[in-house]
């Protein structure tokens, strides 16, 4: 098909789609329109060059050089958003569940007892936390240890002061990224919130306030920045990492270690093991909250697809759990020392850590 055919054929199917939408009811038209704009789409594939490659246009074809006012013209496939490795971005999700339980101080309690246990500090011989800190003692599981991890964090969320090897990508900006995606994410359903409450006529009934476009060009952008610092051993090392966290937890909820810290669950054992040999437990509940929030919110940027073309329902639909997911993350980062300064931390908030109102109030200054 010639070029000129084949623009003509377009314009004239996206006329005819634009007639016949015109005449159709608003719930038909909304329900119909995706379904001619996937046609069209089709009908732009089928009418792209697919059987004329390069060297026929160039003269080294069979039938010599060919007219380029009867090739047409080729397809380009838009596939820039989709070129990530989806192996990659479920383990930096599981990474970041892993860093915020380090930050609490698991692995480094987890360590404290193995030397206590060792040294004979601690009053265990018999049960299944003594046997599981033996085992912990005689076999080191892990192959990637605590700077391992650290260099991790300070690759893929530019956290911590992890050395950050010469010549590795750092994803310096994911915090920024992940602010800025979490908080349009959370705006997003506020303002559906509102557009459910307020109608301004038919058009609003299925249209939210706010911009589906904004969500996604900031997640799509935290997903390529993740791809990109996200290779070499990460996904190993958080396979390994995760396994080795998930038993460190089971030891800490095992019963004779909470019986020799007079603990009633595992989280309780953690805390008075920091409080006793570490200085203190810091922000336990809205890391607990953090890891398991930012997990949910990383894994759905990594399963979505993120067209432009999306119906708002839809999106909707599949976003709804990651939004939830926003607004609990907000709540609780907003209580860390970090996070004292987001937009929105009331002087209340504030009080609930125990700052004076004075340290409170110039903090938002």
């Amino acid at each position: 098909m010639s070029p000129s055919d084949s623009e003509y054929i377009q314009a004239l199917f996206q006329q005819f789609a634009h007639e016949e939408l015109d005449k159709l009811p608003q719930d038909e038209r909304d329900r119909l329109a995706r379904a001619f704009e996937d046609r069209f789409g089709q009908l732009v594939r089928d009418a792209a060059g697919g059987g004329v490659s390069f060297p026929d246009i160039i003269g080294f074809g069979p039938d010599g050089a060919l007219n380029l006012a009867t090739v047409p013209a080729a397809y380009l496939k838009a596939d820039f958003d989709e070129a990530v490795t989806p192996s990659q971005l479920q383990a930096v999700s599981d990474l970041y569940f892993i860093m915020q339980h380090d930050r609490m101080g698991v692995f480094r309690a987890v360590d404290i007892l193995r030397r206590m246990f060792r040294d004979g500090t601690i009053r265990l011989q018999h049960g299944p936390g003594a046997n599981a800190l033996y085992l912990l003692e005689k076999w080191r599981p892990l192959r990637y240890g605590p700077r391992d991890r650290a260099i991790a964090y300070a690759r893929v969320f530019n956290y911590g002061r992890g050395p950050k090897p010469a010549g590795a990508i750092i994803n310096r900006n994911f915090h920024y990224q992940f602010v800025a995606l979490v908080s349009s994410l959370a705006q997003y359903f506020r303002d559906l919130t509102i557009s459910e409450v307020v109608r301004g006529g038919q058009a609003l009934d299925s249209r939210p306030y706010g911009s589906i476009a904004t969500v996604q060009r900031l997640a799509i952008d935290l997903r390529y920045a993740l791809d990109r610092s996200s290779y070499g051993n990460i996904v190993r090392l958080t396979h390994e990492s995760g396994h080795f966290l998930k038993e460190a937890l089971e030891i800490l909820d095992t019963a004779d270690i909470k019986r020799s810290f007079d603990a009633s669950n595992r989280w309780q054992a953690l805390e008075q093991i920091l409080n006793r040999h570490m200085g203190g437990a810091k922000d336990l509940s809205q890391r607990a909250k953090m890891a398991e929030a930012g997990r949910r919110i990383l894994g759905w940027v990594a399963g979505s697809t993120f067209d432009s073309d999306v119906d708002a329902d839809s999106f909707r639909v599949q976003a709804r759990t990651a939004g939830s997911h926003a607004e609990a993350w907000i709540a609780a980062y907003r209580l860390t020392p970090d996070g004292r300064r987001f937009p929105g931390v009331a002087p209340n908030l504030k009080w609930s850590l125990g700052l004076p109102r004075h340290q409170a109030e110039a903090e938002l200054e």
